[in-house]
């Protein structure tokens, strides 16, 4: 059974950082996707794992009921990363990263391998390139109704420029949500998820400006690094395949048949398989 669950609160530039653990077992801290939204949407991935390992989750910046809001680039919030190991006391742990999560966990994989036993890459921007963002972009938008298309779009515009709010980022979220799945017309309900505009637009700004010089930051990093990716994801696969080259031989691949861009929603019990398989248990 996963225990109690306590809260934890770091302390990192700005503000202070609020997660929870739980569970017995191997330290494990994951990072959720977005940028700028709620970590709850992976709360079943977060359950599935504490009941074998002791898992830590926090909410990045942006959002309460963590404090911490701008400067949202990439460094800032890899720094993030071990702040939150520190306030822990974990000297190492396994991380897991989803999504933009996985993004992240790259960069942390370049700067702070010491502080990485393992690393598991879901369903991820990539590290090569554009990281797979405009394949992504144009599948989400391709399973999506024009009328629909036409719409997210026109939020996705007032986001980047600053223009958005929680309520548009919401309803953009709510008509792309069924392309995220394998099979859109039987995508389960979408989860109450919070978003900061201001989080969002300024984190993908960090991102292309660093994701040219990640790839060869990675090249020879020699932690156990496995991507998990889901065959039917918007996001191309090669977003994960691409960067595992990069990385060299530390790094292997797991394509998940359907499955799409939330892969333990149509796979149950698939990151709890693969981070066993990544410690060797």
């Amino acid at each position: 059974m996963p225990g109690e669950v306590s809260t934890f609160t770091a302390a990192v530039d700005g503000g202070v950082l609020t997660g929870s653990v739980g569970g017995h077992g191997d330290l494990v801290l994951m990072l959720h996707g977005g940028p700028g939204l709620g970590w709850t949407y992976l709360e079943p991935a977060v359950e599935e794992l504490r009941a074998g390992y002791t898992v830590a989750v926090y909410q990045q910046r942006g959002l309460p009921p963590s404090t911490a809001r701008a400067p949202y680039d990439v460094h800032t919030q890899v720094r993030d990363v071990v702040a939150v190991l520190d306030t822990l006391g974990w000297e190492r742990a396994a991380v897991v990263g989803h999504s933009w999560g996985g993004h992240l966990l790259l960069h942390v994989l370049a700067s702070y391998p010491e502080r990485l036993n393992a690393a598991l890459v879901v369903d991820p921007l990539g590290g090569v390139g554009d990281g797979g963002e405009q394949q992504f972009e144009e599948e989400l938008l391709a399973r999506t109704p024009p009328a629909d298309v036409a719409r997210a779009e026109e939020l996705d515009r007032r986001a980047m420029a600053g223009e958005g709010n929680e309520a548009d980022m919401t309803e953009s979220l709510r008509l792309i949500w069924p392309a995220y799945f394998a099979d859109p017309a039987s995508a389960p309900p979408r989860p109450d998820i919070r978003g900061s505009v201001e989080a969002y637009s300024a984190t993908i700004d960090s991102v292309h400006a660093e994701l040219p010089g990640l790839a060869p930051r990675l090249g020879g990093v020699t932690v156990p690094t496995l991507f998990l990716h889901g065959a039917a994801s918007p996001m191309p696969v090669t977003a994960s395949t691409d960067t595992a080259d990069a990385i060299g031989s530390k790094a292997t691949v797991r394509v998940l048949e359907g499955t799409g861009h939330f892969v333990w929603v149509e796979s149950p019990g698939c990151v709890r398989a693969a981070l066993a398989a990544l410690l060797g248990r």
